[in-house]
């Protein structure tokens, strides 16, 4: 058979183009070593996302090793499949010197790797997989079980070739799969590859210098953030959690109400976020619920208490110092769009713009003939249902308003290119509307 790919670096430029469309979220791209690191390198590259390892060791029944019981990653993380470990027979003795002897190598190697530097968050973030090729699969399917455990939101695996058995047990664990080839005749990876010799500790710990280098350069001309941090917003006698992000310079503020099921950890409204600021537009990603409520679905459908919790928030945001004065929009999805929409529609409310993504508007019924904020209604041309919803409320709309479908999009907005599009659609709605005194207009 011909090789498909001259080399690692070859696949990793090819790969990235299949992953492109994660080019903006909140992502970080982690190799598994050595030989997935090269094709990592120029995923990140691409993405302009940072580049870590993620080191994990797969624990195999004694008696047949490709057999995964379980995993051991860094940090500690340690992930068991109780149903193998039962039918495997394997004594708690052989477990505990199995994880022992995994465990000391994993920290080894990790701290080997980095050289000194410390690993990548992966809480509340998209992360990247990438290895050279998946034969069995178990590696990889152990290294998404430790990135969820480390706090992946979204796991995605990226190969340039798999094995086609082995992307259906891979699909089992991860959010998605990015994959170039999946010959029927697979016999070993290297057989793809016209250059596959071997990635050295050396090679690995190079490529993670120069991106570490590439990303502190990138930082130096990136615009900076006055204010970064997590925050605590007082809204009667409930304190809600959120992200606070103001850039220098500033011209609005957009305040994120997130829909049920979701978070100010949402990779998309993180995503979303991210360019804002690049953009000169400060976020706050607040949760209107406390943990507490979240699991009383009753409260994740009471619009009008969450309606009450934005509002505070959107107090809150007035208040500080790098905010004052500065124009605010809403940014809301699913039931966090109803939100917004209740919110803006009270008397005092100086709310300047809304956008709503994938949002169920419909259910703020009552409030919307009130609505004076020019309302931009972003639905996915594939989420039928939504759609109709989203057509039927822009008819009871009396203020300036706009309804954008994303071609062969569903709800989430999960397909290529699907989500930058909601981006880029909503950074032009802000910046026309959230336009401050003495800002400089949209081009």
């Amino acid at each position: 058979m011909t090789a498909m790919f001259a080399d690692r670096a070859d696949s990793g430029r090819r790969l990235a183009e299949k992953l492109r469309y994660l080019a903006g979220e909140d992502t970080v791209v982690l190799g598994l070593p050595r030989g997935g690191v090269p094709v990592a390198f120029e995923v990140a590259a691409a993405l302009e996302a940072p580049l870590d390892v993620l080191v994990v060791r797969k624990l195999g029944v004694p008696y047949q090793p490709e057999l995964a019981m379980g995993a051991v990653g860094e940090g500690g993380v340690l992930v068991f499949s109780e149903e193998v470990v039962r039918i495997s027979g394997v004594s708690q003795g052989e477990i505990t010197a199995l994880v022992r002897s995994k465990r000391a190598e994993v920290d080894r190697l990790a701290v080997f790797f980095r050289d000194g530097r410390e690993p990548a968050s992966l809480t509340g973030r998209t992360v990247v997989l990438v290895d050279d090729g998946i034969a069995t699969g178990a590696t990889a399917r152990a290294a998404c079980q430790v990135a969820r455990a480390k706090g992946a939101t979204r796991v995605v695996v990226g190969v340039p070739v798999a094995a086609p058995s082995s992307l259906a047990d891979i699909a089992e664990v991860a959010d998605e799969v990015a994959c170039l080839e999946a010959p029927r005749s697979f016999f070993a990876v290297g057989q793809f590859y016209r250059d596959f010799s071997q990635t050295t500790d050396e090679e690995v710990v190079s490529l993670l210098r120069q991106a570490a280098e590439r990303e502190a350069r990138a930082g130096q001309v990136a615009d900076p953030l006055i204010r970064n941090e997590e925050v605590e917003v007082p809204a009667g006698t409930a304190r809600l959690i959120g992200n606070f992000r103001v850039p220098a310079p500033c011209s609005g503020l957009v305040v994120f109400a997130h829909g049920s099921g979701s978070s100010r950890h949402s990779p998309r409204n993180r995503s979303v976020a991210a360019v804002l600021n690049t953009a000169g537009l400060g976020t706050l990603l607040v949760d209107l619920l406390t943990s507490d409520e979240e699991v009383d679905r009753s409260q994740v459908f009471d619009i009008e208490l969450l309606a009450a919790r934005l509002e505070h928030a959107t107090g809150w945001v007035e208040a500080q110092p790098e905010s004052k004065g500065k124009p605010v929009g809403y940014f809301g999805a699913s039931t966090g769009a109803a939100a917004a929409l209740w919110a803006a529609a009270q008397p005092a409310s100086g709310v300047a713009a809304i956008v709503s993504r994938g949002g169920r508007p419909d259910l703020a019924g009552p409030r919307l003939a009130e609505v004076r904020a020019p309302t931009l209604l972003i639905v996915g041309g594939n989420d039928d249902v939504v759609l109709e919803l989203n057509r039927q409320t822009q008819a009871h709309l009396r203020c300036p308003s706009e309804l954008a479908v994303v071609p062969g999009a569903t709800h989430l907005f999960e397909e290529p290119g699907a989500l930058r599009e909601v981006t880029r659609l909503a950074l032009r709605w802000f910046l026309r509307h959230l336009e401050a005194p003495g800002s400089p207009a949209e081009r």
